[in-house]
């Protein structure tokens, strides 16, 4: 399956780095790491992860407090955010009408 990003979710995984990043130098590229293992699990296995809505799955990211909240729209993965955990639950809802397109 294809992957692609809303340009807010790539704009959230920036951002996270950049965090990081500033924290603690390479901790950044750590959390890219893990990201980067979400994504694959997604992929390899889009229908596996906890349902949070009728068409929103969400893979957590191991070692830090980030979720990859995503749809499945025919042959693509859409990840609609990078969602801190702990921040404004549900701030990523007015996203989904990307899903149906």
């Amino acid at each position: 399956m294809k992957i692609e990003f809303l340009e807010v979710a790539q704009a959230e995984l920036d951002e996270a780095f950049s965090w990081y990043e500033n924290q603690q130098e390479n901790l950044g590229v750590q959390f890219l790491t893990e990201f980067d293992a979400a994504i694959r699990r997604i992929a390899a296995f889009p229908k596996s992860y906890v349902m949070l809505g009728s068409d929103i799955r969400r893979c957590l990211i191991k070692r830090f407090p980030y979720g990859v909240l995503y749809g499945i729209d025919a042959d693509r993965i859409i990840i609609i955010a990078v969602a801190h955990l702990h921040r404004k639950p549900n701030y990523w809802v007015g996203r989904l009408g990307v899903l149906s397109r």
